[in-house]
């Protein structure tokens, strides 16, 4: 009697269902996803923070914030698209989150978009072996798959109102950016880790990371829409190097006026700081793009457009990139080097930072077969927050500095001195690359360097970088912008002092246009009003 009621009362639980509003479920669901589903998230966090501690508590609380905005935030817009989506599309994330798991725990890797890389390159004879029948499996599909899918089956979802769901929209959005913003200096550790933590969350490692996978795929197989064929207007040898800063900001290089001396080595030199310049984004892609664009990109991205170094290898320019960052377009020149294969020729502690990059430049240079020659070195320059690490101890001016990238354990002077001695090094990397085109003999030599953005350090509440354009302070577009030109450059220019660049605007567009200009390269597409090496009179 007793075990046929208690079967009974267990038959009308299995059979119980459950009313929901469809905010509600998204709520719901949310946090159990913010939760049930993050564990390699918040096991990593352990590892590496002291989570008794108030920095490690609020870390570990500003990333669940982060997981549960951005998942309401979806859910939110797939059931103002259609509110039958939302339980199909929760079972799916349901079974996509338990099989992602256990890859996850199982093989310790990182969904990141490499490994998507791999998942869409391995057939299916390879996909099975990773998962053999296992009594381990059958109980981490049961709890993670079948259990979450079966209880969300059970939930009959009601109707909301349109207004409703876009207020619950709303306010979800306003409550998390303003978690996000008013604990922003947890976000100095975060982005350290970003590539870590963006692989571990779920199920948006494994959905955001297919995409980026699959959408670059498609970008490699596009055609490049080619520029109008150019041709040069004047012989002789020329080399130019353009150098690609990272998060450098004008208002720390005392070229520009800063009290700490930044920039001795470079006052030396004879630099020439190009006043009022600014980036055309706030996040290396989309400023690298504007760089190497013949139009201004600045209000939307051009994918499959021929970018600069392209056109110039074309047009019969010897062409080399070298990269100690990430970030470039679709290229086609005539040699792409990373930092990790230079540094196997290069020997000494500066090896591990950007002067890597300038290991047998000048022999490259001198067994050129061509007349014209251009250089990109692309730094990794002041990237932080781990700014400590952006340059050898010599370069360690100003001090004490903060060695972490936990704000919370630093004072802001420390963190801006640590920043400072990246512009330092800089500085010092840069007078490198000055100190090889004077050693070449018969070309006229120019140097010129532009930061791809800037970087907030603490001003009103904001670290680092990538704040929307409309709402990014100055501090992260306001962009160092120097160019040294070699005697022989400026004559063949007829260059006479610091005439030509006392026009105010300077910016991302002109570097197209000026290195063609340097090159003595011309096409109908070249705009003497954006050559900065042209004096150009106003109409």
């Amino acid at each position: 009697m007793m075990l046929n009621r208690i079967f009974c009362a267990t038959g009308k639980f299995l059979n119980r269902r459950i009313t929901l509003s469809g905010t509600a479920f998204v709520i719901a669901f949310s946090a159990l996803n913010s939760i049930f589903y993050q564990l390699p998230l918040y096991a990593f966090v352990l590892d590496e923070l002291d989570i008794l501690s108030m920095p490690g508590i609020i870390n570990v609380v500003t990333l669940f914030a982060t997981v549960m905005t951005v998942t309401v935030v979806a859910f939110l817009l797939l059931a103002l698209m259609s509110k039958k989506l939302v339980k199909p599309f929760a079972i799916v994330v349901s079974f996509g989150n338990a099989i992602a798991l256990f890859f996850v725990q199982t093989y310790q890797v990182v969904l990141d978009k490499s490994m998507m890389g791999n998942v869409f390159n391995t057939n299916m004879a390879e996909a099975t072996s990773y998962f053999g029948l296992s009594l381990s499996l059958l109980m981490h599909l049961v709890i993670y798959g079948i259990l979450p899918i079966w209880l969300i089956s059970r939930v009959t979802i009601s109707t909301s109102s349109r207004l409703k769901t876009v207020s619950i929209l709303v306010l979800s959005i306003t409550l998390g950016m303003a978690w996000i913003y008013t604990n922003s200096q947890s976000w100095l550790w975060i982005d350290k880790n970003a590539s870590k933590l963006g692989g571990m969350i779920m199920p948006w490692s494994y959905v955001i990371n297919a995409a980026r996978y699959q959408s670059e795929k498609v970008m490699q197989t596009r055609t490049l829409e080619l520029l109008p064929d150019a041709h040069f207007i004047a012989s002789g040898k020329t080399v130019v190097v353009l150098v690609i800063g990272e998060s450098a900001r004008s208002a720390n290089f005392s070229l520009y006026g800063y009290q700490n001396q930044t920039n001795p080595e470079l006052e030396k030199l004879g630099v020439v700081a190009l006043r009022d310049a600014h980036s055309c984004a706030t996040y290396t892609t989309a400023s690298i793009q504007c760089m190497l664009a013949h139009v201004d990109t600045s209000s939307k991205l051009i994918h499959n457009q021929e970018a600069l170094p392209s056109y110039l290898q074309r047009s019969g320019v010897d062409v080399t990139w070298i990269s100690n960052n990430w970030g470039e377009p679709p290229l086609k020149i005539g040699t792409y080097l990373k930092a990790d294969e230079v540094r196997k020729e290069c020997q000494g502690s500066h090896c591990q930072y950007d002067e890597v990059m300038l290991t047998g430049l000048k022999n490259r240079i001198d067994h050129s077969s061509g007349d014209k020659v251009f250089i990109v070195l692309h730094q990794s320059g002041s990237h932080g927050p781990d700014y400590y690490n952006h340059y050898t101890a010599e370069f360690e001016k100003f001090s004490p500095v903060c060695h972490s990238v936990n704000i919370r354990e630093c004072t802001t002077e420390e963190l801006i001195r640590a920043y400072d001695n990246t512009i330092v090094y800089t500085n010092h990397f840069l007078a490198e690359v000055i100190k090889i085109l004077r050693s070449v003999s018969g070309a006229s030599t120019l140097m010129i360097y532009a930061s791809d953005h800037g970087e907030s350090l603490g001003e009103n509440g904001l670290y680092l970088h990538g704040t929307p354009y409309a709402l990014a302070p100055d501090v992260q577009k306001d962009i160092p912008y120097l160019v040294w030109m070699s005697r022989e450059f400026k004559n063949k220019k007829s260059l006479v002092g610091n005439a030509p660049f006392a026009n105010a605007h300077h910016a991302h567009e002109t570097i197209f246009h000026s290195v063609m200009g340097a090159f003595d390269l011309r096409s109908e597409i070249y705009n003497p009003n954006l050559d900065i090496f042209i004096d150009v009179p106003d109409n």
